[in-house]
């Protein structure tokens, strides 16, 4: 039984390290005023009739904390980036050159910044939910265990660490939402 009482709880603690994870790459997305590459990491360019992450066409650099280079490795898909970033929810507008795609990222308005900052809390409290979910799991698992027969004060014991786990990881979220809103705030 403790056998399945430690692998029940190192599931939860590496599902809760996933969820966290998960909510840093959403934080990332939430475009903070400085031009970031990971802003386009869910862009998807038709290449060759199959949509590719843009990642694997081109090269995408910050000559400036302003603006975006994407420089293709093929100089016909400029056309098709370009489409792509149009197309997208980016709301951002490609510059094109001989070389590649620019684009100036705006600054944001106060109000702007106050949506942005309510984006990253709604995103926060979904990896809060995800994690509460999975201490709900992992203690209903805990809980068929002790009807299988084992001891009340292990299952106990186990509960209380997937609740330390809970607090810790709540508590990490918490802590990458402090620093995307000043991130978001700062001017």
């Amino acid at each position: 039984m403790d056998e399945e009482i430690k692998f029940y709880l190192d599931e939860a603690e590496e599902s809760m390290g996933k969820a966290l994870e998960h909510t840093t790459v959403e934080f990332a997305r939430i475009r903070a005023g400085k031009a970031s590459p990971a802003m386009l990491d869910s862009l998807r360019v038709d290449y060759y009739g199959t949509p590719t992450p843009l990642a694997n066409v081109a090269n995408v650099s910050t000559p400036d904390a302003r603006t975006l280079y994407i420089k293709p490795w093929e100089k016909n898909m400029v056309g098709e980036i370009v489409k792509a970033i149009k197309n997208s929810d980016l709301g951002l507008n490609p510059q094109t050159d001989a070389e590649g795609v620019r684009l100036n990222i705006p600054a944001m308005t106060e109000e702007r910044r106050r949506e942005l900052v309510k984006q990253a809390k709604a995103e926060s409290e979904n990896g809060k939910v995800r994690i509460r979910g999975i201490r709900k799991d992992t203690n209903d698992s805990l809980r068929k265990l002790q009807k299988d027969g084992a001891s009340e004060d292990s299952i106990k014991d186990a509960e209380a660490k997937v609740q330390k786990f809970t607090d810790a990881y709540i508590s990490k979220v918490d802590e990458v939402l402090g620093k995307k809103e000043s991130e978001i705030m700062t001017i």
